[in-house]
């Protein structure tokens, strides 16, 4: 009786292990940054304020985010237009 209910239990265990989702993998990289339009609004504020940011994306966007008030408005309506 014992050994049959060691081996149910390592039975649920597995099966649980088995049935639990994978993680979801990371988007691809390079990650978009825009287009051609939005880049050239933004190109000149992410060179004077954001460049050690580079080229990591999700960190220039934090950094206009962060100097919002210093970027130029055609930038600052491309973070708008992304929910930003």
């Amino acid at each position: 009786m014992f050994r049959k209910l060691i081996l149910l239990a390592l039975v649920a265990s597995s099966t649980a292990a088995v049935a639990q989702p994978l993680p979801l993998p990371f988007p691809p990289l390079p990650m978009p940054q825009g287009t051609p339009e939005e880049q050239a609004a933004c190109s000149p504020d992410v060179h004077k304020y954001c460049e050690r940011a580079l080229p990591d994306v999700m960190q220039v966007a934090q950094c206009l985010q962060v100097n919002r008030p210093k970027i130029s408005p055609a930038c600052r309506q491309v973070l708008v237009n992304h929910g930003m």
